[in-house]
């Protein structure tokens, strides 16, 4: 069974664990800042009460930002990351908030495309960005009213 849950501060090292395993992006005192932001919402991707896919979503007045997204590989192509950015963007519906927020390296060209099928565009770049040099394209989405 395929469940999208809030995350709470308990569950920092199932968030922790998914990303370590997959990215290495953050480490567990990164994730525990961002569970205490008062204006983050972290959201799970379960199978059963498995741990396969998470966003951390900042909330600013009516926009929101897409802090980390990410889907275990192993569940990866079959649908789970679109499950997940559906929800995000009906709730942002729900929430009034009128456009979403990323970033992405210009590198990572699967991520890129992905969020072009949810129609975010490019408005930016931020120049040697990631550690590796890469530059981070900034996105957009519009968000329409239900």
């Amino acid at each position: 069974m395929i469940s999208i849950a809030e995350m709470h501060p308990k569950d920092v090292d199932l968030c922790f664990d998914l990303d370590s395993n997959e990215f290495a992006f953050w480490t567990k005192s990164q994730w525990e800042k961002e569970f205490s932001k008062k204006n983050v919402k972290i959201f799970g991707l379960f199978i059963s009460k498995q741990l396969i896919g998470v966003c951390a979503l900042q909330l600013v007045i009516d926009e929101a930002q897409i802090n980390y997204f990410a889907v275990n590989q192993k569940f990866r192509k079959k649908g789970h990351g679109s499950n997940l950015m559906n929800y995000l963007i009906n709730y942002c519906k729900t929430n009034e908030i009128k456009s979403l927020l990323l970033e992405v390296s210009e590198k990572n060209l699967i991520a890129d495309k992905f969020y072009q099928r949810f129609h975010f565009s490019t408005v930016g770049k931020r120049k040697n960005y990631y550690k590796d040099g890469s530059s981070a394209l900034l996105k957009i989405k519009k968000i329409k009213k239900k």
